[in-house]
């Protein structure tokens, strides 16, 4: 589906420059690519760098001048939104729907009836840990979708899974999403207020 939009945001990782890889993949395919980049992540990759590959600005924090309701905006604007890389602790942070960063309010903001796609990136003990692990399996009962780690020979030199998926798989999965349908999460909490 070119021209569909794609927010994409990236956590604190070493990875990033896979994920700046499969920006550049997408854009080169004919899709509108908006970035939001942790505080974490642009110790990884610069504004400049996310710039120049898609011609945006890059969002970076929640009370920027002129942007208090990006979290809102960004999130109607996706066709689809993917989290890549999504560290062990963006992991976690999300699924206890914590929304004091951009990235977690623009979690929060998700329309369930678009996809939200993950592409985990960690350590091999960080990815088995039982927080981490109990983290996928809500993220995934909310209706994300995840891409699947790699396994080999991590970053910090260890060998397992927890490797991010290569740009080609990154790219291959939000297309395939973009062309099946999100299901609507049914809410089971009823709102009342006091």
């Amino acid at each position: 589906m070119p021209g569909a939009n794609i927010l994409f945001i990236l956590s604190g990782s070493i990875a990033c420059y896979k994920a700046c890889d499969a920006i550049s993949r997408l854009v080169q395919r004919g899709y509108r690519v908006r970035t939001v980049a942790t505080e974490a992540a642009l110790r990884f990759v610069g504004t400049a760098t996310l710039e120049g590959l898609t011609g945006e600005k890059v969002a970076t924090g929640l009370f920027e001048p002129g942007a208090a309701l990006d979290h809102i905006q960004l999130a109607r604007w996706a066709d689809a939104t993917i989290v890549c890389p999504a560290t062990a602790h963006t992991l976690n942070r999300a699924a206890a729907g914590l929304g004091d960063d951009l990235a977690g309010a623009l979690l929060l903001a998700h329309e369930w009836t678009k996809p939200l796609l993950i592409a985990p990136a960690m350590n091999p003990e960080m990815w088995s840990h039982p927080a981490t692990v109990a983290s996928v399996q809500k993220l995934k009962t909310w209706g994300a979708r995840f891409v699947p780690v790699g396994e080999g020979r991590t970053a910090c030199g260890e060998v397992g899974e927890g490797r991010l998926a290569e740009p080609d798989a990154i790219v291959a999965a939000i297309e395939a999403a973009l062309v099946r349908p999100a299901r609507s999460v049914p809410r089971t909490v009823e709102t009342r207020w006091c």
